[in-house]
């Protein structure tokens, strides 16, 4: 294990960029505000420029801040690969007229939620003192599964140093290996430059499982958590693997994260979060270096449909240094009384370090089933591993600058599904991804650029 000062590892918050195809096709099958929100006019400039602001502010209190670049859409390659033939435009006119949704499966800006790029496990964890990465595959809905080769190029492009950062293959993108990355795994410990116990969270078995959801696939299997954990090296005494409960699923609780969040000690969590709640807190307990601090919010206080219309769990808690905790909640969490009262009375007045609540507008995101923990993917780094980043993507004022002033030159601020079909869409999205590339400094990254 690393023995890398306490002091000298940060949690990095790597948020996704909002591409310029953001819009709402309602493509991801368990997640109610993607369902529900489909056909509505998206705003692709407003949901970059939201994300942006977001990511400032947060920077400017303190936290430390990265970006992640959007996907390369609409992905014709794709298109081609299934069958679509003649130039780009014939090929997006062709798709268009006898399978729509296969176009609208190309054109989605999803790996904005840069929670399911991948699994991160940081150093002080890992038997080669490295950071390890795997890119989840994301297989459960076409849509998402063709972000992974692109995630890996990207993920390989700014953590590139053999001496820090390690990079697995993602795993097989069959039914039995399904995995969606960060969104399902938590890492909890004492100080973030302490040693860490990781809780994978699944929502079924491949092989026997039972007590599987009804209405809505489970979309992390428990063999899939397995096999991250022996890819990074995690031992039995390092790991905890909870089954999510199958009734939350059924209420469009398609990921963990979007019904518990961790950061430290603190496990914020709904009662329905899993299947088997007082065994997993006390496997947590028996394998925690530090006292496990669960705040528990009981389904009298916050239903499941309210738990999923404000995406209350699906919120940022970050450390700050008195000890203290934040956390950073969409701004549906102020517009639903039950849960802007339970934050109040409850979790700000509990005995608990989270002391203060802030409210951000990630609308855009939102409506699409993404609040601001799906927006990004943490990783803790030492000093030496955050010097080895290539590019520029540790945000700063002036890249902020630099970001939203691209924003506002490239994005429209008007798409409907039917504008996925312009051609004139796909050339404005490749020359401002062309353009991102240089302004982050990461390479070439995208298939248009590798030919």
């Amino acid at each position: 294990m690393s023995t890398v000062s306490i002091n000298s590892v940060r949690e990095v918050n790597f948020d996704g960029l909002v591409g310029p195809t953001h819009n709402y096709s309602g493509l991801a099958v368990g997640n109610v505000a993607s369902m529900s929100h489909g056909g509505l006019v998206s705003n692709p400039k407003e949901g970059a420029l939201q994300g942006l602001l977001k990511m400032k502010s947060l920077m400017e209190a303190g936290y430390a801040q990265g970006v992640l670049p959007p996907q390369q859409r609409p992905d014709i390659g794709a298109l081609r690969d299934l069958g679509f033939s003649g130039s780009n435009h014939e090929v997006l006119a062709r798709a268009a007229k006898e399978a729509p949704q296969l176009l609208r499966a190309v054109c989605s800006a999803s790996s904005m939620w840069t929670a399911n790029a991948g699994t991160v496990t940081p150093s002080l964890d890992t038997p080669d003192s490295r950071v390890h990465f795997t890119p989840a595959n994301l297989q459960s809905s076409f849509h998402r599964f063709l972000e992974p080769q692109t995630t890996g190029r990207v993920l390989q492009a700014i953590f590139h140093s053999e001496q820090h950062f390690v990079h697995h293959p993602m795993l097989p993108a069959t039914p039995a290996f399904s995995d969606e990355g960060a969104a399902n795994h938590t890492r909890l410990c004492g100080e973030h430059g302490e040693p860490g116990v990781h809780l994978f969270v699944y929502g079924r078995q491949a092989f026997g499982g039972e007590h599987e959801p009804k209405r809505y696939p489970a979309r992390q299997t428990l063999e899939a958590s397995q096999a991250i954990a022996r890819q990074h090296g995690l031992s039995e005494a390092q790991t905890v693997f909870a089954q999510q409960h199958p009734d939350a699923i059924d209420a469009g609780v398609f990921h963990n994260d979007v019904i518990a969040v961790g950061n430290g000690p603190v496990l914020l969590y709904h009662e329905m979060a899993f299947l088997d709640e007082e065994g997993t807190l006390e496997e947590l307990r028996a394998k925690m270096a530090t006292p496990l601090i669960p705040v528990r919010v009981p389904v009298e206080a916050v239903s499941l449909e309210d738990a999923v219309a404000s995406y209350l769990f699906n919120s940022q808690l970050l450390s700050n240094p008195d000890g203290t905790m934040t956390l950073v909640v969409p701004g549906e969490c102020q517009e639903n009384e039950a849960v802007w009262r339970t934050i109040q009375d409850y979790l700000l007045a509990g005995n608990n370090p989270i002391s203060e609540v802030v409210v951000k507008d990630v609308k855009q995101s939102m409506r699409n089933g993404g609040g601001p923990a799906c927006l990004r993917l943490r990783v803790a780094l030492s000093e030496a591993e955050c010097a080895a980043l290539t590019g520029r993507v540790l945000l700063t004022n002036d890249l902020y600058e630099d970001l939203t002033t691209w924003v506002n030159r490239h994005y429209r601020d008007h798409l409907t599904t039917q504008d996925l079909a312009d051609p004139q869409l796909a050339e404005e999205s490749l020359t401002a991804l062309d353009e991102l590339t240089q302004l982050l400094r990461i390479g070439s990254v995208y298939p248009f650029q590798l030919g």
